[in-house]
């Protein structure tokens, strides 16, 4: 069965927290990477990537809903949406980083993202990762 047809069942609601925890630790990756000298830009972009999926799967678990096992914000941003018509915007923006989980990645991809696209991906990241830790914070603690 390929990935992206297995489907994750959410076990509780400490799982949120977790997934949160995940995505916090990418979002600092990504930043570190973003101010280093010189910026590793791939490698940001593909943390900020990974931050914005993990925020989306926290706020998905959090609503104790399943949910595949993919990188593509696009799909898992619009079934969050069914729960959370609010993130709409939010979710349109993060769907363009999905290309990051695997974009400059391997020999022979495009050249690095600039330093500019590598902060603007982790804008959108970190604006992911709050909004999911501020609708869960009533619940969590956070």
């Amino acid at each position: 069965m390929p990935r992206d047809e297995e489907v994750h069942e959410p076990q509780d609601s400490y799982e949120a927290e977790e997934w949160l925890a995940k995505a916090r630790l990418d979002l600092a990756a990504a930043t570190r990477l973003v101010s280093g000298n010189p910026p590793l830009t791939g490698a940001a972009v593909f943390h900020a990537q990974q931050a914005a999926e993990k925020s989306w799967k926290a706020l998905l678990a959090w609503h104790a809903s399943p949910f595949p096992k993919t990188h593509d914000l696009r799909l898992l941003g619009q079934q969050l949406a069914q729960h959370d018509p609010g993130l709409h915007e939010l979710v349109l923006q993060a769907a363009n980083l999905t290309q990051f989980a695997w974009l400059f990645r391997y020999p022979g991809e495009p050249e690095e993202p600039t330093l500019g696209e590598a902060r603007a991906a982790l804008d959108i990241a970190t604006q992911v990762f709050e909004a999911a830790r501020l609708r869960t914070k009533g619940a969590l603690g956070s």
